[in-house]
């Protein structure tokens, strides 16, 4: 099998690297994460300019026609730099929920304007009661002549504070937890009855708590055909495990490298500590973590289109439990091997261990997906 980029792609990572290299030092970004919006919209406004905000959409759609493996591309130069701009909620959720579920109408209406970096997206789809189980849903849809009435709320909704749309899983029929009777609907952030409580994630960028109150929308809201909302809300959030594996990667990558400049330069007993043979060991076991994470990412963006849903499945799942480990012991080592600056706030590898430890539990954490995969 060929691993090699093509040249495009490979033109898109020199892109992006250098975007991140010239804009997001770490200083840069602490000074991002602690405004108001969390993000910056020059920044964003770039990402439209460089074609990445349309970059897996089709070219009638305003966008490239980009497949997975570009979307891991973008991913992991962004997780090198702790890219905290709602890239994952607009384009990799919110988009994939459109372009994989959406109406004619909704596709010429939306993914337009989220290429061109007018419009930012949110999926809502995540409760207090559900842990990872996408079908425990209570959030209801009611029926109300050719409207639909929604109530209910929704948690830990990334990018909700900065969206203009939120795309919300809630029931059209059937029991908690049942498989059919699931439907996704677009709506706008100011309608009536619909309230954002946004807050700082532990990683520093931005979620929200969705509250709707006898929220009424058209049926020209309805994302799909109702009741059978299900297998799309699986399929755009196994793309979203195979962009935040992505992102794991270039984390993991800028950590291990922060740490061993650190080990080359930090003296101990006169002489740096990179010296000592445990501390070489432990950095080999990070780059062979790394590797193996990396492997796995790789092996998610191919596989992540695939037609049949419970191999897709497999391969999401066997990938997530990967950068799980891989993510833990790189994240754990990098602060063990910085000692006691790495636990600071003003030093960037807390930073990637936050960030590493949120995808960790990020649709569905280590465990999760090791019984989701023994299961499949």
């Amino acid at each position: 099998m060929d691993f090699e980029y093509s040249d495009d792609q490979s033109l898109l990572k020199d892109s992006v690297d250098r975007f991140i290299q010239n804009n997001y030092g770490f200083e840069q970004r602490r000074k991002l994460v602690a405004t108001d919006e969390g993000y910056s919209d020059k920044n964003w406004s770039q990402f439209a300019e460089l074609g990445w905000l349309g970059m897996p959409f089709p070219e009638q759609y305003g966008g490239f026609g980009g497949t997975p493996v570009e979307t891991m591309i973008v991913m992991e130069a962004f997780g090198t730099g702790l890219v905290a701009e709602p890239y994952l909620p607009t384009v990799v959720l919110g988009g994939g929920a459109i372009l994989h579920g959406g109406s004619e109408e909704q596709k010429q209406a939306i993914l337009p304007a989220v290429a061109e970096g007018k419009l930012k997206l949110a999926l809502a789809f995540a409760e207090r009661q559900s842990r990872y189980n996408l079908a425990d849903v209570e959030t209801s849809a009611k029926k109300d002549g050719g409207s639909y009435v929604l109530n209910g709320m929704k948690g830990v909704v990334f990018g909700a504070p900065s969206a203009d749309k939120i795309i919300v899983v809630a029931r059209t029929s059937g029991q908690s937890r049942d498989a059919d009777g699931i439907s996704l609907f677009l709506v706008d952030k100011d309608a009536q009855g619909l309230r954002v409580r946004g807050y700082p994630t532990a990683d520093g960028l931005r979620a929200g708590e969705v509250y709707l109150d006898n929220v009424k929308v058209g049926a020209d809201a309805l994302v799909g055909e109702e009741g059978k909302g299900l297998p799309l809300l699986e399929k755009v959030i196994d793309h979203g495990i195979a962009a935040i594996s992505a992102e794991a990667v270039g984390a993991m990558k800028a950590l291990n490298d922060m740490t061993l400049e650190y080990l080359k330069t930090r003296e101990q007993f006169g002489q740096p500590i990179g010296r000592f043979q445990v501390l070489q060991h432990r950095m080999v076991d990070m780059f062979i973590a790394h590797e193996e994470a990396k492997s796995m990412a790789m092996m998610a963006a191919m596989r992540v289109d695939e037609a049949d849903e419970t191999e897709r499945k497999k391969a999401m799942s066997a990938a997530k439990v990967q950068i799980g480990k891989s993510a833990r012991y790189v994240g754990q080592q990098g602060i063990q091997l910085h000692g006691g600056i790495g636990m600071t706030d003003e030093y960037a590898a807390g930073h990637y261990f936050k960030r590493l430890t949120m995808i960790d539990r990020s649709f569905g954490d280590t465990d999760f997906h090791l019984k989701r995969f023994a299961d499949l």
